[in-house]
């Protein structure tokens, strides 16, 4: 699945780093450190009821098949 995450700049940096010194890949070591990390916690109790959120949908111009434009009106910067 294809999923579009926000990086600091520095540890997006050190990420590519340590990937490229290794022989992998920056899309395997958060696969791999996601991993640790939901094992660590062990299992989790799903929510007693899901949130409900009224609305009527997304924004004219909105289309989740752009997530950068998304992200970008989140921000602000649209």
């Amino acid at each position: 699945m294809r999923t579009i995450i926000s990086l600091d700049d520095d540890l997006h940096r050190r990420a590519k780093a340590y990937a490229a010194k290794t022989g992998t890949t920056l899309t395997a070591l958060v696969e791999e450190a996601l991993r640790a990390k939901l094992a660590a916690r062990g299992p989790r109790k799903p929510p007693a009821r899901l949130p409900v959120f009224a609305g009527t949908g997304l924004h004219d111009g909105v289309s989740l098949d752009h997530m950068g434009d998304v992200l970008d009106r989140m921000d602000g910067l649209t």
